[in-house]
Order: structure tokens, then sequence, then C-alpha cells
């Protein structure tokens, strides 16, 4: 089965993770992606056969391709207008979709959505989506080698990062080398499709703190694997939950290696990779 996939990011997060990691699993791929992008960068780097986005090479290669995957919402509408293949999308946010004659258009064009959560999925299904083309794909990630720890070190990326008064947050540029050595991941969001970073924490055996917003809560266990706060948690409930974790590095360590357990059992690169692999056969069957 050839497949195109196409990524507009400008900026390596988690979507341009999960593309990469399924794209270099499959046998016979190709990736479109922005031509300064981290993405394509990577890509290139690892052998793939990736080229520089343009609407003509999106146009030509749809053509030779059995399917045509999405892997974001501007993705979503370049691939929708190109034509061609079956279109597969994957949605990752959990913001409702628009209301519009164009987004209803897009929305129909596709046949088949990878939700990345549950809750994502009922976004999906309230706006009209067909539950029978709608199918779960949670993240993948790989299992790191273990790290040293570094006692108090609280690691947020720096476009979730939330200040908690009397701790110092580590704001993190290279984020599975800064899990490596942190003793608490933070992650807060006021509306999150799932969160693949949280998913990289407890690979790398990070107990964390997180909102209790979207599909979160289908990941992280409360009292578990991490702790639950309110969104937007106040600054005596991020304290609080912080100095649990540091004050009991025993619990901490516990949910850190449930956490990654978890992972290992249900959110590996492997089992991302086979279900995208089974809507594909439901589409093009």
């Amino acid at each position: 089965m050839k497949t195109l996939h196409v990524d507009t990011g400008r900026e390596m997060r988690g979507g341009q993770w999960q593309a990469l990691y399924l794209i270099e699993r499959l046998a016979d791929a190709t990736l479109l992606a922005p031509a300064s992008s981290p993405l394509l960068g990577e890509a290139c780097k690892r052998g793939l056969d990736a080229r520089p986005l343009s609407f003509p090479a999106l146009a030509r290669l749809a053509r030779q391709s059995d399917i045509v995957h999405a892997h974001d919402a501007k993705a979503h509408t370049l691939t929708a207008l190109a034509g061609g293949p079956p279109l597969v999308v994957s949605r990752r946010v959990g913001f409702p979709v628009r209301r519009s004659v164009a987004s209803s258009w897009k929305y129909a064009r596709a046949a088949a959505y990878l939700a990345v959560s549950r809750y994502t999925a009922s976004i999906l299904t309230g706006a009209g989506v067909p539950e029978g083309k709608i199918h779960v794909v949670y993240d993948g990630v790989p299992i790191p080698p273990p790290g040293r720890r570094e006692s108090g070190r609280i690691v947020a990326l720096a476009h979730k990062s939330k200040q908690i008064p009397g701790f110092e947050i580590h704001l993190t540029s290279d984020l599975w080398q800064d899990l490596s050595t942190a003793s608490v991941f933070l992650y807060m969001s006021e509306m999150e499709g799932l969160g693949s970073a949280l998913l990289a924490a407890m690979a790398s055996g990070v107990p964390v703190i997180a909102s209790r917003v979207g599909g979160v809560p289908e990941i992280i266990e409360h009292e578990r694997t991490g702790l639950l706060v309110g969104s937007p948690a106040n600054p005596a409930e991020l304290a609080e939950a912080a100095r649990r974790l540091l004050d009991d590095p025993a619990s901490a360590a516990e949910m850190g290696r449930l956490g990654k357990e978890r992972v290992e059992r249900e959110f590996s690169v492997e089992a991302m990779v086979q279900g995208t692999l089974c809507a594909y056969e439901k589409v093009v069957r």
C-alpha cells in the first residue's frame, strides 16, 4: 500500500513526531512537509522519502498513491482541495469543529479520521462526522534508556508553561533529554486532545502534574501515574501537587514506574502504527 503523508507544521511538536514514527515504519510511504521544517530535515536524515511541500507536488503524488494521510488541519484543507485517493485525517486537537459551508465540505471529503483520544472522537461526532469514519488511535512513544534524576527538577514545555510559587521550573528545548534528568513533568493546558509529551514523560518514568482537560485523563491515572489538577489550576493547587511529589520520592518513583508500564502496555509506537494500518485497510476495502 503506497501512502502519501502531508504535514504543514513548522515546529517539531507531538504531531510531527507521530508522523515521523509512523512513516519510518511503513513500507512505501512518502512525506511532504515545508522545505524549512524540522520534520522534513529529520525525515531526510533518517533516509525516508521526504520532499518539500507544494500544491503541484501534492496533486501529482496523490494520484500515484493508494491513501493520502493529512496530519494537521492545514494539511487537511490542502489534501481535500487536491483530490485523489481516499483521504485519512489525523485529528489531534480538542477544540470544536468550525461551522461553515467550507468546513462542512472539507470534513465530508475525508474517508476516515484518526482521533487521538475518545474525547477528540466525541468532538468529531458532535460535528456530524459519522461514527463509522472515526478510529481512536492513541499516540505512541518509544521507551528511552533510564536517566539520572536530579532531585527537585521540574520540567515543563515552554508553550505550556505555568509558574509555581516557590519552585524553579525548567522550560525544555529538548524534551527527551530533559526528561532523562527530571523529577517531575509539568503540563498545564486549557484544552488538549491528548498530550503526547505526557506519554514521553511516562515512558521516561517521570511522574506528571497535568490539567484535567480533554483527553488527558484517558492516559494519566490520578494518584497512580501522576496528579491531575483543575484548569485553570490555581497557584496553591500546583504548589501542593509539586510538593507532594518532591517530598515523597518513593511515591513519585512508583508513579513513574506505573506510568512507564502503562506506556509499554498501551501506548507504544507499534500499537499506534497497527491502529493506523487497521484504519487504512478499512478505507481501501
